[in-house]
């Protein structure tokens, strides 16, 4: 016996919203990378200095106590760390600047 094809039924499709995507331009880059403590926040506090209100500055850093140096400068200066990666042995930041 064969089954029907028909349906009384109509199909509905459900279209799911895809998360929305923020794109974060960035105003300077801090390249940090072989540099110890203090030298990631030193380049860092330099570089925000030099620019507007709301810029984003990215950091890359090896030191990997940047990790907690950089999210406490972020916090005593009111700086806003928005993203923070890990890409093998190197650590970027994402900062936005008050």
């Amino acid at each position: 016996m064969g089954r029907s094809s028909s349906s009384s039924q109509p199909t509905t499709r459900v279209r799911q919203k895809e998360p929305a995507v923020t794109v974060i331009e960035i105003a300077q880059t801090v390249d940090a990378r072989g540099l110890s403590c203090p030298m990631p926040i030193v380049r860092t506090a330099q570089a925000a200095k030099a620019l507007p209100s709301g810029a984003a500055i990215e950091v890359l850093a090896t030191d990997p106590g940047s990790t907690k140096d950089l999210t406490a400068w972020c916090k005593a200066t009111g700086n806003e760390l928005i993203e923070q990666t890990v890409d093998g042995a190197v650590f970027r930041f994402v900062i936005r600047r008050k």
